[in-house]
């Protein structure tokens, strides 16, 4: 089952940059196989509507890669395998909620003061260099 879905997220990602690729006109960089399976989802495009062509051609690329990757026999379906468990609110167990970051409060000053500091060294070491430059032309006269 490790390697159906290892083989499954490979196939999505693949497939998703493959056809962002092909969207840029990058196509023609892609492998062989890759053009392939373009071709194919092209051609179910015209079958069926675009959700049904991906999900198919994604199938295919699992399979292939599911292959590939050392699975034996007939690749098992992973979406009928993975059902998240539902709490006791309806949500599932393994999804954790977004929470916005608190603010954080600056102070009246702070902005300007932030600005400044990175100015002073480099300001310093410009000083620092002319008052070097100017005492080597000194001496050295």
């Amino acid at each position: 089952m490790m390697i159906a879905r290892r083989a499954d997220t490979r196939a999505k990602a693949d497939f998703a940059t493959w056809k962002m690729m092909a969207k840029l006109n990058g196509a023609s960089s892609l492998p062989p196989e890759a053009q392939n399976f373009l071709e194919r989802y092209k051609a179910l495009l015209q079958e069926k509507n675009e959700a049904e062509a991906t999900d198919a051609v994604v199938h295919l690329i699992y399979r292939a890669y599911y292959e590939e990757m050392g699975g034996a026999g007939e690749p098992p379906d992973v979406k009928a395998q993975v059902k998240p468990q539902q709490s006791a609110a309806g949500r599932a167990a393994n999804v954790t909620a977004f929470k916005r970051p608190s603010p954080q409060r600056q102070r009246a000053g702070s902005a300007p003061q932030a600005r400044a500091k990175p100015r002073l060294p480099v300001a310093l070491i410009f000083v620092c260099l002319v008052i070097v430059y100017t005492a080597f032309r000194y001496f050295l006269r």
